[in-house]
């Protein structure tokens, strides 16, 4: 049985990307089945094992806020901040992590590369670190 086959609108959720949320649509004949609305006004669809239409993720990322146990992710905070040069260097040897909007740490070549290129445009290099 899938995690969201019984979904409502309304339902709070809890996103490893993007944080709390909360269901605003549920789509019956669809590939995706729920539309999930966050804080910072993102919309994103999810399927009903859970994956998201955002990045390359192949695991179930958005659970029930009840569900969600989040004593195993790491929500460390930055040691150093990387130059621009370290994070082209890191990102090329696959040793890279980017702080996600929930605050997870989550390896680079598992998120967008427009998500990495604004990051990089707005110089906001304290979301990077070196894969530890």
């Amino acid at each position: 049985m899938a995690y969201f086959k019984k979904a409502k609108t309304g339902r709070k959720v809890y996103d490893l990307i993007f944080g709390k949320g909360k269901i605003v649509e549920v789509f019956d004949e669809s590939h995706y089945k729920v539309m999930v609305e966050f804080k910072n006004d993102y919309q994103i669809a999810y399927t009903e094992e859970g994956i998201p239409n955002w990045g390359f993720f192949k695991n179930q990322t958005i659970f029930y806020k009840k569900d969600i146990d989040l004593s195993k992710e790491d929500f460390s905070p930055i040691e150093k901040i990387l130059s621009a040069k370290k994070i082209i260097k890191f990102r090329d040897k696959n040793k890279l992590e980017v702080r996600l909007p929930s605050g997870i740490w989550k390896n680079a070549k598992r998120v967008e590369e427009d998500y990495i290129e604004t990051l990089c445009k707005k110089e906001h290099y304290h979301l990077f670190r070196k894969k530890k």
